[in-house]
């Protein structure tokens, strides 16, 4: 009892404190509710969803993804070619767009903001923190060129073919930026981010909310509302209860435990749609005793993940076997999972060395994601299946930019983190998450076969070869066992029913202006 009263007080307080703020929402603005807040709205400069989730209503990339669908379209550029050999992509950019703060929008933008991330000598390279999806997706071994043929023309040239190319110019990090705005914020351009996109921003309470005001001309037609409001309420329960006063409009990633009440309100609508995820807990193989195998398959056989996901998930999840989804083409169902086996859990540290177990630590992702939609209760069963084979391990967490940070240094043992796709491809899964130098393989897990077999992944075009060479890849990282691949998730959110116009898209945020309240 004396854990559940402080419990019950925060939660009350907090619904206090968040509705006194906002009584009533003006049917021209549109509330998002979330579990945490941005890192930075420089896009190019972050990596988790959150910062993505807004900086796509304030930024344009050359291309997008379709409102439902993963196809590409034009956005800044209005057309394309691409040579013969794959190498060269011309690039034909919209005329008469402007930047928020009003300068044009042309080639030079471009240019600008490509590279930034791409030369060690531009002026601004070294301003803000490094480009961490520029660097993990090894685009300076790909790019050999980037050049404005004139005006509204940007030519592009590949050192070597790179399959994935046009699906990776629509994801946030290659977003382009005012060259005038970079120039005037410098490290606080993250702070007052200005792009081209459908919505302006206005200001940023941190751990509270940012606030976005519609951009009249925007190129793509008049947003339907005037302010697009993201609010950070950390409780799921405070967010539905928001949701259900008329204070917010959006919910992301509600608890499973919340799915009945949310069904059974006449006035709410749950979107549901197949995810393109993966939710994991990697083990540092830079450590003793994870760069041990025997290791890393006993904790694979102690995790019961079909109780984890059938008592957590409700029906949101199925169990993980593969580093990449089902929804993903090259998935190889062939391969066979780690059964939940204790006693074989025993032996393998037995003959590890580790007859009495080990302790270690285990850190818990501090918000919610569609694949760990309860990180705290679903960290709280791994512990204990853990304990059951005799490894003690103490749960850790913190928040979530400084995460994200540390777990990038390597500074844990075991850590709870996943993947939403930016774009439908294996390569995205695979060679973001297991190269050896990039940032995001926070196993540290290094093979060299392994990195040979997804680079020449990337560099064929014959679309059955790829399938082969990914289904090799799932096979050997399998057998090397880094991670506890848990849980692939439904894409998941609630909308009033005021709420028109709103297609939930696994993959991007990019058409919320096209919502609409009805009034």
């Amino acid at each position: 009892m004396k854990k559940v009263l402080p419990l019950i007080f925060i939660i009350l307080s907090s619904i206090f404190l968040v509705s006194s703020g906002y009584s009533q929402v003006a049917p021209t603005t549109l509330v998002y509710g979330r579990g945490s807040d941005s890192i930075g709205l420089d896009a190019a400069q972050e990596e988790d969803g959150e910062s993505f989730l807004v900086c796509e209503s304030i930024y344009d990339a050359l291309v997008q993804y379709k409102q439902d669908s993963a196809g590409i379209e034009p956005a800044l550029a209005e057309s394309w070619d691409t040579s013969e050999d794959g190498l060269v992509w011309t690039f034909h950019l919209r005329r008469g767009v402007k930047f928020h703060d009003g300068t044009d929008f042309n080639a030079d933008a471009v240019l600008f903001s490509y590279n930034r991330q791409r030369e060690e000598n531009h002026p601004f390279h070294n301003v803000g923190k490094t480009y961490i999806y520029w660097n993990d997706l090894g685009m300076n071994d790909i790019i050999g060129n980037i050049e404005a043929v004139d005006g509204f023309t940007v030519r592009i040239t590949l050192k070597r073919s790179y399959a994935p190319f046009i699906n990776v110019m629509a994801i946030p990090p290659f977003n382009i930026v005012s060259p005038t705005a970079v120039k005037k914020w410098r490290e606080e351009f993250t702070s007052h981010p200005v792009g081209t996109g459908p919505f302006k921003f206005v200001s940023w309470a941190r751990n509270d909310r940012i606030v976005l005001e519609a951009n009249p001309t925007y190129w793509g037609g008049k947003p339907n509302v005037q302010r697009l409001i993201f609010r950070t309420i950390p409780e799921s329960p405070v967010r539905l209860l928001e949701l259900q006063k008329g204070n917010i409009h959006i919910i992301e990633f509600p608890n499973p435990d919340e799915l009945d009440i949310i069904r059974g309100d006449k006035n709410l609508t749950l979107l549901e749609v197949a995810g393109i995820n993966v939710g994991y807990v990697a083990m540092n193989c830079k450590q003793k005793p994870f760069d041990n195998r025997k290791v890393r398959l006993a904790v694979n056989h102690a995790i019961n993940k079909q109780s984890l996901v059938d008592n957590l998930y409700r029906g949101l999840g199925i169990v993980a076997k593969n580093p990449i989804p089902p929804t993903v083409w090259g998935y190889d169902d062939s391969i066979q999972d780690f059964t939940y086996d204790p006693k074989l859990a025993k032996q393998l540290l037995k003959e590890a060395g580790y007859l009495n177990g080990f302790s270690t630590t285990l850190w818990q992702m501090p918000n919610p994601r569609p694949y760990f939609p309860d990180p705290a209760s679903i960290v709280v069963q791994i512990q204990s299946d853990l304990k059951k084979v005799g490894i003690d391990a103490k749960i850790e967490t913190r928040e979530w930019g400084k995460y994200l940070e540390e777990v990038r240094a390597g500074t844990h043992n075991m850590a709870m983190l996943g993947w939403m796709a930016d774009f439908v491809d294996p390569d995205n899964f695979l060679y973001t998450l297991f190269e050896p130098d990039s940032t995001q393989n926070i196993a540290f897990y290094r093979n060299e076969k392994l990195r040979d077999i997804l680079v020449t992944a990337q560099k064929t075009t014959d679309h059955a070869k790829r399938v082969q060479l990914y289904k090799e890849a799932q096979r050997i990282i399998h057998e090397d066992a880094p991670w506890v691949c848990i849980a692939h998730a439904k894409q998941v959110a609630v909308i009033s029913k005021k709420v028109k116009g709103y297609i939930l898209n696994p993959i991007t945020w990019k058409h919320l202006w096209r919502a609409q309240i009805e009034r």
